[in-house]
């Protein structure tokens, strides 16, 4: 049976090396080639297409891993991608998975979680760390921003960075009472309680 072809794009010299030789050690996986940046790796697919499944860290020198999927998908739309970060934002995953990664694993997988992921990608699955997995159910769980106003939505994510309500009002050029009268919609709407919340759902 014919090894499936995985590309690993990753920053960190000892992790790409690490992954390397965790995917290499499999029966049914070949690394074809491993690379620090998106642009390499996007350069090397236009020559070499027959790449199965991408790994792809999120925090890349230049293009970020997320506009590198999509640009790879542009490519060659058949690549599996599946984002392997030390991120759990939510934003951060909805942003993957909407520019194409079918997974998204955190880095902390060991070495047979790795290769499961693989084996679920390769049949058709979609691998997700169970902490990355109960963030995206929550999410359907939750009325989504997009129910919350354009103004709303600004002051959400000032918010979820753990900015003060002075700070908001500051950088929006709003009174406090406004941002306060906002921010009780935002509570009403997303049906959260304090900011602390906010933070952890959207931070």
């Amino acid at each position: 049976m014919s090894k499936l072809n995985v590309v690993i794009i990753e920053d960190h010299e000892s992790i790409l090396e690490s992954f390397t030789e965790i995917v290499n050690t499999s029966e049914e996986f070949q690394v074809v080639g491993g690379f620090e940046s998106g642009e390499k790796a996007i350069e090397f697919i236009k020559k070499e297409p027959a790449v199965d499944i991408m790994l792809v860290d999120i925090q890349l020198v230049g293009m970020n891993g997320i506009q590198t999927v999509k640009e790879i998908k542009k490519i060659a739309p058949s690549i599996l991608p599946i984002i392997v970060s030390v991120h759990e934002n939510s934003k951060y995953i909805f942003d993957a998975l909407c520019a194409g990664a079918i997974g998204y694993l955190t880095k902390n997988i060991t070495p047979k979680e790795l290769i499961t992921a693989l084996q679920q990608t390769q049949q058709g699955g979609a691998p997700m760390s169970s902490n990355i997995a109960r963030k995206v159910v929550e999410s359907f769980q939750l009325p989504h921003e997009k129910e919350l106003s354009e103004r709303e939505n600004q002051i959400l994510t000032l918010l979820a960075k753990g900015k003060s309500y002075a700070s908001i009002a500051d950088e929006l050029y709003l009174s406090v009472n406004t941002i306060k009268t906002h921010t009780r919609n935002i509570y009403e709407k997303l049906q959260v309680n304090s900011k602390k919340e906010i933070i952890e759902k959207y931070g």
